[in-house]
């Protein structure tokens, strides 16, 4: 199944930890749905524009699976709002290119730059609600010196 002409429900489910414990990462109707609005409203336009592959490192979460990965309990890769988009190996455009564009272009609910440097990031948590009621709110990961993921305002 497609979600977009560049996006299938393949890629979005793609999980080598769901694979390798034996879970189930299968979305139910409401998922699915959650998934496409996401995907013609963030990955297709960021896709159109830069017209280059756009790699989705993490997209829907079964709640077994994002238990496994220690994954917040409020995550929106469980509902199929959320995706972590990344351009890995690429120089052109970075992740923060993708960020970027995605702050100034697109109506997103939360943002996340994931670690990296202040430069470009690790990868990008980007997540759509269906619903409308978009919060536009900017976040960046780090790590404390404890090693434990906290964020603050970008």
């Amino acid at each position: 199944m497609k979600l977009t002409k560049n996006l299938s429900l393949q890629e979005m489910l793609k999980s080598r930890t769901a694979s390798r414990l034996g879970l189930s990462n299968s979305p139910n109707e409401e998922h699915i749905k959650n998934m496409q609005a996401l995907a013609e409203n963030i990955f297709q336009p960021l896709r159109d524009y830069f017209g280059v592959p756009i790699h989705i490192a993490s997209g829907y979460r079964s709640e077994a699976l994002n238990k496994a990965i220690g994954g917040s309990k409020s995550s929106q890769h469980c509902k199929g709002e959320a995706m972590d988009i990344d351009r890995d190996g690429y120089s052109q455009p970075d992740n923060a290119q993708l960020f970027e564009y995605i702050k100034k272009n697109l109506d997103f609910d939360q943002m996340i730059w994931e670690f990296g440097t202040q430069q470009n990031p690790e990868w990008v948590h980007v997540s759509h609600k269906r619903d409308g009621k978009n919060r536009a709110e900017l976040l960046v990961a780090y790590k404390t010196s404890y090693g434990k993921t906290k964020y603050r305002q970008f």
